[in-house]
C-alpha cells in the first residue's frame, strides 16, 4: 500500500466527530501489521485513541481523527486527492505515518504516532491522552500549514450572549421590549470595537456564528442569543473582560470553549518557513507529551469545505520533513 492508497482507504473511513470507532480500528490494526507496538485508550463509547510506537518514544507525531460534517467521499485525479479528510487531517496523518515507517526502516527507535479522537468538538480525545504515561520530549502535531513550521497558534474564546425583552403585540412594539434589537446592538458595537493586535500573532478576529431568537413575526420578541467565537492574542481572561466591558450589563456572557494562545518550538537546521497560524489545536490539550511543534501540508483554507483537497506532491514531501524534522529531534537540535 502506497501512501496514496492509505490516504484514500482512511477517508473512506467516515470519522465525523463523536463516530470515529471505525477509523481508530483501521488505524490501530494498520499500524499494528506495519511493525510498530499498539495500544488504545477508549475515550466514549468505542471511540478509542491509537498510540503507537518503536521503543521509548522522545519524539511523537499526532494528529486527529475526526472531520468536521458533512462526509464527502475520497476522489483523485493526477494531481490532488479530494474529499472530507484531505487535509484536515487524515492526509496528515498518512504523511506521518509514512515518515515514522521510513525512519523504521532506517532502524531508529523511540518514535511514537498518537492519533485522537474528538478534535474538532472539544478536544475530549487530546484530554484524556495527556494522561498516558510517557517521558517524549517532543511532540510534532500535525494540522494544514502549508507546509510551515508554525511558531504561534491564536488561542479561542467562545461566549454565548442572551438578551432578554417583554412580549407584546407587534402592532403596538412600543407595549414590549424587543430581545432581538438590544441582541443586535450588542453584536454592532462587538463588530465596531477596536480589538487586541500583536506584534507577532497579528490581530484578534471573531465570528457571529448563530443568531436565534423570537416567537413568531407579530410577537415582540422577549429572548434572542447569539454564539460568537473569538480568535484571541491576549489572555483568555483578559479577554472575557474586554467582552464584559462592550456588552457593559446589556447581555448574559457564558464562556464556552476556550484554548489558550500557543508559542511552538521550530527545528534547528532545517530549511521550512515559518508561520503564525489563527486555528486551534489538540496541542493545549497535550501539555505532558513535551515541547510542542505544529507542522503539516495542506492549507487550512480548504480545510472544512466542499472542496477540501491536498496535492499528492505536498504528501509526499511532507514524508520527507516529518523524518527530517524527528532525526534532528532526535538529536536534540531545537530552538524555541
Amino acid at each position: 500500500m502506497d501512501i496514496f492508497q492509505f490516504t484514500r482507504e482512511l477517508m473512506e473511513v467516515e470519522s465525523i466527530s463523536w463516530n470515529e470507532g471505525a477509523a481508530g480500528r483501521w488505524l490501530r490494526d494498520y499500524l499494528a501489521d506495519a511493525g510498530f507496538e499498539v495500544t488504545t485508550q477508549t475515550v466514549s463509547d468505542d471511540r478509542i485513541n491509537v498510540f503507537a510506537r518503536l521503543g521509548d518514544p522522545a519524539v511523537t507525531f499526532s494528529s486527529h481523527m475526526d472531520t468536521v460534517p458533512p462526509f464527502i467521499g475520497f476522489s483523485e485525479d493526477e494531481k490532488n486527492i479530494y474529499g472530507r479528510g484531505a487535509c484536515d487531517a487524515k492526509g496528515v496523518i498518512a504523511a506521518q505515518v509514512f515518515a515514522a515507517k521510513k525512519l523504521k526502516d532506517e532502524g531508529l527507535t523511540n518514535i511514537g504516532l498518537l492519533y485522537l479522537v474528538g478534535e474538532e468538538d472539544g478536544s475530549d480525545g487530546a484530554k484524556a491522552a495527556n494522561s498516558i504515561p510517557n517521558s517524549n520530549r517532543f511532540l510534532i502535531n500535525g494540522e494544514p500549514t502549508e507546509s510551515h513550521q508554525a511558531v504561534a497558534t491564536k488561542g479561542a474564546l467562545r461566549v454565548v450572549i442572551e438578551t432578554k425583552g417583554r412580549t407584546a403585540h407587534s402592532a403596538y412594539p412600543e407595549l414590549g421590549e424587543s430581545a432581538i434589537e438590544k441582541l443586535l446592538d450588542v453584536l454592532n458595537d462587538i463588530r465596531r470595537h477596536d480589538w487586541p493586535v500583536d506584534a507577532e500573532l497579528g490581530p484578534t478576529t471573531y465570528n457571529i456564528g448563530t443568531i436565534s431568537g423570537g416567537r413568531k413575526p407579530n410577537v415582540v420578541p422577549d429572548f434572542a442569543a447569539s454564539e460568537v467565537m473569538f480568535r484571541i492574542v491576549t489572555g483568555i481572561e483578559e479577554m472575557f473582560r474586554m467582552i464584559a466591558e462592550v456588552v457593559a450589563g446589556r447581555a448574559e456572557i457564558k464562556r464556552g470553549f476556550t484554548i489558550p494562545m500557543i508559542h511552538t518550538h521550530t527545528v534547528k537546521g532545517i530549511d521550512i518557513p515559518t508561520s503564525v497560524v489563527r486555528f486551534g489545536t489538540d496541542i493545549p490539550c497535550l501539555t505532558d507529551w513535551g515541547a510542542p511543534l505544529l507542522f503539516g501540508p495542506g492549507s487550512i483554507h480548504d480545510a472544512h469545505t466542499s472542496h477540501e483537497y491536498i496535492a499528492k506532491q505536498d504528501l509526499l514531501n511532507a514524508v520527507e520533513t516529518y523524518a527530517r524534522m524527528a532525526r534532528a529531534l532526535l538529536s536534540q537540535q531545537t530552538t524555541q
